[in-house]
């Protein structure tokens, strides 16, 4: 048996007027693994704590497979939750712990056959009569896990179950997890700060900034059409470039978009996307580019074979060139990225690592179904979480908004590449980005372009 599982404007709120989850409105249906993404603060363990039934809800409703359940007790909505930190019991074995919770629902009945059962699944018979002082990390998580598999719960609730594990580690479990999950079927929400767990285990992905939803939808779709510059900047690596811009959209000549010291000129004709920049003429917007958007001119590397000077870049149809110099040069063996300084100015996202209070918003009705209303009042949610970017006239209390953001080395502009092409420090160097998948948004951080009306499509 799986469960589906919905949310209705549920609210929780900790101190006087500050909600640490704001009117969230969510369904998973019955067998989908869905991910809880957001930085540290924003709601998401408190989401899950209160599926659980361990935290109040005081706005909104639980509904479990269509019935009301904001009442119900934890022990009585068949659900299983694996912790941050194990949570096994100290004194006993690994055989006890995933043993315990099937002697308190049965106590007449043997756990023997479930626990042996549950190891042989996760492949941690040799660890059954091992105390947890006795045992690793990835072995006490593989037994909190077991202690949850063996309740044969209609859900799985899992709180950052990898995070206390290195790296390694964490990719291998990912992995079972992964397969675990899908080979019993069970419901299953996951909480991390990691993208990219997130974009690896779950059908799909719900971002939380503030106690906001701001976006819900597959991994694909949230990477490629995210819904304002939040979710843009948090889902990705390395982090997407954002590059405070202004539209030139004069009606005797091309479209541009000023970057400082240089400009992108938009293709013409025109797409439909970059036709709707034109209402912004004259205003500051963020254009968002991803490390793969953009590319280092072949011609470039011809003429360092050549023992020359870089030629001009040739573009290709919808491509724009810009010049860039290298500032810092990470090599991955696979691939390098490269740190250019383009001249431009980055946009910071303040909240990318840290919690901002949400303001008590107007109430509303609780639904608004499929509505062309209902996806703008989804919108709404990323400007009730507050600003999501930081401009000038908004920078007078605040950081220097020309600064490099928290986290990334100077240069305004990563590039991936690949490792043949040897760059070094101060080398000028022509690059080509690819306007089809330049992102524009507006001062407020809502996606301008491509254009919100493509979101519903995309994810829904």
């Amino acid at each position: 048996m799986t469960r589906a599982i919905s949310l209705h404007d549920v609210s929780k709120s900790y101190t006087k007027g500050v909600r640490v989850v704001d009117r969230l409105t969510l369904d998973i249906e019955p067998g989908e693994f869905l991910v809880l993404l957001g930085p540290s603060g924003c709601g998401k363990s408190t989401v899950l704590r209160m599926i659980a039934g361990l935290e109040e809800i005081d706005e909104g409703e639980l509904l479990l497979d269509g019935e009301y359940a904001n009442d119900l007790l934890p022990a009585a909505r068949q659900m299983a939750m694996v912790f941050q930190n194990f949570a096994l019991y100290p004194n006993m074995t690994g055989r006890d712990n995933i043993g315990f919770p099937l002697r308190i629902e049965s106590p007449a009945a043997d756990p023997r056959p479930r626990v042996d059962a549950t190891a042989r699944m996760l492949g941690i018979e040799d660890l059954l009569d091992r105390f947890p002082a006795q045992l690793s990390g990835g072995e006490r998580q593989r037994v909190a896990m077991g202690r949850a598999i063996a309740r044969h719960p209609a859900a799985f609730l899992m709180d950052e179950p990898l995070s206390n594990l290195d790296a390694k580690l964490r990719n291998r479990l990912r992995a079972e997890i992964s397969g675990l999950t899908r080979k019993l079927g069970v419901t299953t929400v996951y909480v991390t700060h990691d993208q990219a767990e997130a974009m690896s285990l779950g059908d799909r992905v719900a971002v939380l900034r503030g106690g906001v939803l701001q976006q819900v939808g597959t991994p694909r779709s949230v990477y490629a059409l995210p819904r304002n510059v939040f979710v843009a900047a948090f889902i990705g690596t390395p982090r997407i470039n954002l590059l405070r811009g202004v539209v030139r959209a004069p009606l005797d000549g091309a479209m541009t978009i000023s970057l400082g010291k240089q400009y992108l000129r938009l293709p013409e004709p025109l797409s439909l996307d970059h036709q709707l920049l034109r209402v912004q003429q004259g205003r500051e917007v963020i254009v968002g580019l991803r490390s793969e958007a953009v590319r280092i001119s072949p011609e470039f590397s011809a003429s360092l074979e050549q023992g020359g000077r870089p030629s001009p870049a040739a573009a290709r149809l919808g491509e724009v060139p810009i010049n860039g110099l290298v500032e810092h040069v990470e090599f991955q063996g696979h691939e390098i990225l490269a740190h250019f300084n383009t001249g431009s100015s980055p946009a910071v996202v303040p909240d990318l690592e840290a919690p901002r209070p949400v303001a008590r918003p107007a109430r509303r009705r609780r639904r608004a179904g499929g509505t062309v209303l209902g996806h703008l009042r989804e919108r709404a949610g990323a400007l009730r979480a507050g600003p999501v970017v930081v401009l000038d006239h908004q920078a007078d209390a605040g950081p220097d908004p020309a600064a490099p953001p928290e986290g990334r080395l100077p240069g305004d502009l990563i590039v991936r590449t690949t490792p043949d092409i040897e760059l070094r420090h101060g080398m000028h160097v022509p690059l080509l980005v690819d306007s089809a998948h330049l992102f524009v948004f507006d001062q407020y951080g809502e996606r301008i372009c491509p254009a919100p009306a493509r979101l519903p499509d995309l994810e829904e």
